[in-house]
């Protein structure tokens, strides 16, 4: 007679971590609205910035051009500084919803002052327009990432920050394009500026009617009082981060990244005129490949990790962008260059499809790196300072752009290094910075090799996920394979899984020290042993309050020994309602004839059902050579 113990193994019941598809969320009014409102105003802010760029340089004397563009430029990032964290703190104040619909209706005003400008040509009501707009993103930021953990399901989260930057790299890429094409098309005759102004104004009216459909978000902290010093509150608010040193680790993570993608995109119109030596459209074709790159490492962020909010990502991403930069170092370095050369031309020369081919790498290896951590971010963060948090990120990515700026300035002008070298550095100072994050956030490093465990180099295999619940306090039982064992239970779920220090893991040390470091582990009382179940009940006691999920590790190697843990286990669980659920895994890769590790998630069980009989049968499941199953 089969028991109520035995695994399941039926193939068509195998299930993936991640059922949802990222892509449906389009077709949803908790996201769909958010999407177009997010991808209209970076358009238009682009739109706008490039076109009056443009103008500026074609139209003016080379010295009053450049002038006006470094004016242009340090003019663009002051509101950052100014107004990012009262947006932060209004985002947390108000619904969410309507903060957003007021800030699109100021783009419609900021937008019809933008085609004044341009069609009167009056250069100071332009700076003006830019400083508004530049505000204006200033103020969407906060609230365009606070909202999303309201309105998405965790599970969704990870895909949603995918998409979201999609639009704003979306967003960026064509109206950079059509901005310059419409400002291009100036003079006697020409309707480039009117086309300009009316694509603006109806793209911001359009934008706003969007935004009205986004769903009620309820403010975080409604009592709030706002603090308008930007000085104050931006010491109030990293207090709060740097308690929790995830946050704050992955807050300069994230503006690592923006350094980084600046310097490669401002480096783009001097590397293809003078390293390669091809014409204006190269340049374009360039800004593609980055901006269509990170759009398309950003969408495969949740088939990587499964819908999880993980770390491993960000290593995965760092790493290519660590590579990418350097191929790109020594390729360009020693590239033949041309005159002048045409597309087509480009394409012909030795080396033009590898450099198009690194220069998307970069970009997919830099969506792959950032949308992990905007994730963490948000979901690690209180909800009651999300926005605010997300504010002083901003902040952080404003002061990371301005010193990446001026060092290039230095290196390139006083120290005179070449743009090959410049890649080449920033490849060495990303893998410095990496190695840095490893080292501070143990967690981290955890998630990377859950996450190499998973993918390298023989993919694990879940079956039976459906048995796992998405809430509720739980207790996972296993055995204990080899070091692989907690790494494989890890990548289980989307939920956060901790370790009893049970006798299993006691004598593997290393993996424990892992453990501990990265918040994974449950550390007992130094008085606390486990050979009584007082420790447990505490244990037990703390997972029912908090609705936390747990593994209990089996020592695989003595019968007598794993049948001890498992009496104390059921005993501690006399006066606690939890549930029971055995993980049944075979290969662990501690085999040479296993190609895979396949884990099956066994059928929920109550300790007070568990008998005699039952919990010897349950023991010789879990006792399971690797290779018999």
């Amino acid at each position: 007679m089969k028991n109520s113990f035995t695994p399941e193994w039926q193939r068509d019941e195998g299930l993936t971590m991640a059922q949802s598809n990222q892509f449906k969320l389009l077709a949803s009014r908790r996201f769909m609205p958010l999407f177009l409102s997010l991808l209209s105003s970076v358009f238009n802010d682009n739109l706008f910035k490039n076109s009056l760029l443009v103008l500026l340089a074609f139209h003016l004397a080379k010295a009053e051009a450049n002038t006006l563009i470094n004016l242009a430029s340090s003019l663009y990032v002051v509101p950052y500084f100014l107004f990012s964290l009262a947006a932060g703190q209004l985002a947390d104040k108000y619904e969410k919803g309507r903060v957003i619909r007021i800030i699109k209706a100021a783009e419609i005003l900021i937008s019809l002052l933008g085609a004044i400008a341009l069609l009167t040509n009056d250069r100071v009501l332009s700076f003006i327009v830019l400083i508004l707009y530049a505000t204006h993103t200033a103020f969407f930021s906060p609230v365009r990432y606070a909202i999303l953990p309201q309105h998405l399901k965790p599970s969704e989260l990870l895909g949603g920050n995918g998409l979201a930057q999609v639009a704003s790299f979306a967003g960026l890429l064509v109206g950079t394009i059509v901005g310059t094409l419409l400002a291009g098309d100036v003079g006697q005759g020409k309707s480039g500026l009117l086309y300009l102004s009316l694509v603006m104004v109806v793209v911001a009216v359009l934008s706003y009617l969007i935004s009205r459909e986004i769903p009620f978000a309820a403010p975080s902290d409604p009592d709030l009082n706002v603090d308008w010093n930007p000085l104050t509150q931006t010491l109030k608010i990293m207090r709060e981060v740097v308690k929790t040193p995830t946050i704050f680790y992955a807050i300069i993570a994230n503006s690592w990244f923006w350094l980084f993608s600046t310097a490669c995109l401002t480096q783009v119109p001097s590397f293809v005129r003078n390293v390669l030596g091809a014409s204006e459209p190269i340049i374009t074709v360039l800004l593609c490949c980055l901006t269509v790159g990170v759009a398309i490492g950003s969408l495969m962020c949740e088939s990587l990790s499964r819908g999880r909010a993980e770390l491993g990502l960000v290593t995965v991403g760092g790493l290519g962008m660590t590579i990418a930069a350097l191929w790109l170092g020594v390729l360009s370095g020693n590239y033949q260059m041309l005159s002048n050369a045409s597309l087509v031309q480009f394409l012909q020369s030795d080396g033009g499809f590898t450099i198009l081919f690194i220069t998307s790498f970069i970009g997919v290896a830099g969506g792959i790196f950032i949308v992990p951590l905007y994730t963490i971010i948000q979901v690690r963060t209180a909800e009651k300072i999300r926005a605010q948090v997300i504010s002083v990120n901003n902040v952080f990515n404003a002061v990371f752009v301005v010193i990446i700026s001026f060092a290039i300035i230095g290196l390139l002008g006083p120290v005179g290094i070449a743009i090959p070298q410049i890649f080449t550095l920033l490849a060495a100072l990303n893998l410095v910075m990496l190695i840095f994050l490893l080292f501070q956030m143990p967690e981290m490093l955890f998630d990377t090799l859950a996450w190499l465990t998973y993918h390298l180099p023989r993919r694990t295999q879940y079956h039976n996920l459906k048995n796992l619940p998405a809430t509720g306090p739980i207790l996972i039982l296993t055995t204990y394979s080899n070091a692989f064992t907690p790494l494989i239970i890890s990548s289980l779920t989307t939920r956060k899984i901790r370790f009893i220090p049970s006798n299993a893991l006691n004598k593997n040390q290393s993996i424990k020290k892992i453990l501990s470091k990265s918040n994974r582990l449950y550390e007992p009382h130094k008085d606390d042993t486990l050979e009584n179940n007082l420790t447990l009940n505490k244990y037990f006691t703390h997972l029912e309050h908090n609705g936390d999920l747990i593994c209990f590790l089996i020592e695989k190697e003595s019968s007598t020994s794993a049948m001890k843990e498992i009496n104390l286990v059921k005993e501690s669980l006399k006066n606690n309602p939890i549930s029971i659920i055995p993980i049944f895994i075979r290969g662990a890769f501690g085999s040479k004839q296993r190609l895979k590790a396949e884990v099956r998630v066994g059928k929920s069980i109550s300790a007070s059902d568990i008998t005699p009989q039952s919990l010897q049968a349950l023991l010789n499941h879990l006792q399971l050579t690797k290779d018999d199953h």
